[in-house]
């Protein structure tokens, strides 16, 4: 070790004893840095730069300049080379600056090469994996670099940072004033109007199992099954997502109720000849034209976006969580009439099998297979391919489970994402 690391490890080790402990653990030879040189230098690993190689602490306070100045505790999400713990420890008001590691292997690299005792040996900073910890706390700063250099232990989070990050682009498509948003509303009032409220499904199946199905590449393994529960008398109750049903349908499983509430949903996704006796719950996105051909008893609610903000006020419905994904309405429409306990299929969040969907060609709804740069753990531990909202949608439902402390949530496969929040149901998980 470096003189350097010696004495940086000295404060953590007095400050943080079993910080330092786990620390002396990482392999920091694993970390394959080059110095790229600019202006200044930095540390280059697999061509990711951790900082500007020109100007850091410029970088850095730009960086701070997104943090208010009037919160008293602020987050910094990796550990950089200390410039920008450096320069927020500038701000007097600043009682309290937590640094959250994200790859340890690489800020023990850092430790060998840089001092960084200004920001550790002051009394403010409190260091720590941010692996250890459920979720994000904000106001925070991530630096990019460290987000796409995460480790496996803090990669859940790494997820949590992305998706926040991203959450106002996502948004976009979701403009309360979009002509053709205002247009698809005004277009679905007729059917609205006529159709019940979501509420009156509410209460209906209180401390009853419910099988909630999504369209992940794990539901093949279960198609069989689920005909044999689906022709039970007593049985659990089956809510299935739009892209669901269709292939349930083919495998001889009619579900009890669909969810829908994407607006480019289609007749090719819910046709509607043999949708008798099936009630349909949707909220007005939905392509007015497929929910009028529908023939099952319709239930009309809203979700919690600004798009329906006049609506609710005109015409007050019920409301379902929606995190980005259909997934997310279904899981909290089972909840809200009563679910003792929830077993999820086909809610993979990721591409198991090297598929995208169970019963639908590669590509078929949404990016194909190939175009899979993202991976999140799945039930075994180990990686699996996935797509960036996919994880985003994934740490949503995930949020949506520590919500619901009543509700015993379990998962019908390994093959797809860990979810945090669930056990395995073992009548499905061998």
């Amino acid at each position: 070790m470096s003189e350097s690391f010696d004495e940086n490890a000295r404060v953590i080790e007095r400050r943080w004893p079993m910080l330092y402990t786990r620390l002396m653990l990482e392999d920091s030879a694993a970390i394959h840095a080059e110095l790229s040189e600019g202006l200044v230098s930095t540390l280059s690993i697999g061509g990711i730069q951790l900082t500007s190689r020109h100007d850091r602490v410029r970088e850095a306070r730009v960086q701070a300049a997104s943090l208010p100045t009037s919160k008293a505790q602020l987050h910094v999400y990796g550990t950089g080379l200390g410039d920008l713990p450096n320069v927020l420890l500038e701000r007097a008001e600043l009682e309290r600056l937590y640094i959250h590691i994200l790859n340890g292997a690489l800020f023990v690299l850092v430790l060998q090469l840089l001092d960084q005792r200004q920001w550790l040996d002051d009394p403010r900073v409190e260091l720590l994996y941010a692996g250890d910890h459920t979720d994000i706390y904000t106001p925070f700063f991530a630096l990019p670099s460290e987000m796409v250099l995460a480790d496996d232990f803090n990669a859940k989070i790494r997820d949590r940072l992305v998706s926040e990050v991203h959450l106002s682009f996502n948004n976009r498509d979701f403009d309360p004033q979009s002509p053709l948003i205002l247009q698809r509303l005004q277009d679905s009032l007729e059917v609205l109007l006529a159709d019940d409220d979501v509420a009156q499904l509410f209460g209906t199946c209180a401390g009853q199992e419910i099988y909630v199905i999504g369209t992940g590449p794990s539901l093949e393994g279960h198609f069989e099954q689920l005909a044999a529960i689906r022709e039970q008398t007593l049985r659990p109750l089956f809510i299935c997502v739009d892209t669901a049903y269709r292939p349930l349908r083919e495998h001889g499983v009619k579900p009890d109720l669909v969810v829908s509430i994407d607006q480019r949903i289609s007749f090719r996704h819910l046709p509607f000849e043999a949708s008798d006796g099936i009630p349909l719950v949707y909220l007005p996105m939905s392509d007015p034209q497929v929910l009028s051909a529908w023939k099952g008893k319709r239930y009309g609610g809203y979700s919690a976006s600004p798009i329906y903000a006049t609506l609710r006020q005109q015409h007050p419905r019920a409301e379902l969580y929606v995190g980005g994904s259909v997934i997310h309405p279904a899981v909290d429409l089972a909840v809200k009439m009563g679910a003792g306990c929830i077993t999820l299929f086909g809610a993979d969040f990721a591409f198991p099998m090297n598929k995208t969907h169970a019963g639908w060609s590669d590509g078929d709804l949404g990016p194909a297979v190939s175009q899979a740069r993202h991976w999140v753990r799945d039930g075994h531990g180990r990686r699996v391919r996935t797509q960036l909202n996919f994880r985003s949608y994934l740490c949503e439902l995930e949020r949506y489970i520590v919500g619901h402390p009543e509700v015993r949530f379990f998962n019908s496969s390994r093959a797809g994402a860990m979810i945090a929040g669930t056990q395995f149901n073992q009548e499905f998980v061998q």
